[in-house]
C-alpha cells in the first residue's frame, strides 16, 4: 500500500494506492455496489446508508449517509456520483456533509499479471476556512488516513478470504 497525503491551497490531498488480488471485474462489481461501502468503512466510523441506493452505481446517482465523525456526534453527507466510465474510474462530490469540499477519485487497472491497481485520489478541505483547518484538520486529516489505512486491511482480509 502507498499512501500520501499533501496540502496545497488550503486543499488537502491523499492518494491510496493498492494491489486487489482480483480481477478488473471482480474489483468493478465490488466497488461498484454502493452498500459494499460499509463493508470496507472502519468500524468506529459508525457509517450507515441512509437512502436505499440502486445495487449499481451510475453517473448522477445520489447516496446519503450518516457517519460518525467524533465520538458520540454523527454527520449526515450527501454525495453524487459524477463521473463513471466502465471499468476504469468513477468519481463521488460532497453536496452536503462536514467538509467544505470533498471529490474522491476512485481509478481501476488492471495488471498484466490479473490483479489490479485501485487508486483513490481525495481532495478535500475543512470548513470554517483557516479556522477549521488550525482547529481540527490535523485531526481530519489523520481520520481519513486511518479510513484508507483501514480499508487497506479490511480488503486484504475480505478478499482473499
Amino acid at each position: 500500500m502507498k499512501i500520501s497525503l499533501k496540502k496545497q491551497s488550503g486543499i488537502y490531498t491523499l492518494t491510496s494506492e493498492q494491489i486487489l488480488p482480483i480481477s478488473l471485474q471482480k474489483a468493478w462489481a465490488f466497488f461498484t455496489v454502493p452498500t459494499n461501502l460499509d463493508k470496507i468503512t472502519p468500524k468506529e466510523m459508525a457509517f450507515e446508508i441512509t437512502n436505499s441506493p440502486p445495487p449499481k452505481t451510475y453517473r448522477g446517482q445520489i447516496i446519503t449517509y450518516k457517519i460518525g465523525i467524533l465520538p458520540f456526534i454523527k454527520s449526515n453527507w450527501i454525495t453524487e456520483i459524477t463521473h463513471f466510465e466502465e471499468e476504469k474510474f468513477f468519481v463521488d462530490e460532497q453536496r452536503f456533509g462536514p467538509y467544505a469540499m470533498w471529490h474522491h477519485e476512485h481509478h481501476f487497472e488492471e495488471l498484466p499479471d490479473g490483479k489490479v491497481k485501485m487508486t483513490d485520489i481525495v481532495n478535500f478541505k475543512m470548513p470554517f476556512g483557516i479556522f477549521g483547518d488550525i482547529f481540527a484538520g490535523s485531526f481530519v486529516k489523520n481520520k481519513v488516513i486511518f479510513i484508507f489505512k483501514s480499508r487497506y486491511t479490511i480488503l486484504e482480509k475480505y478478499l482473499t478470504s
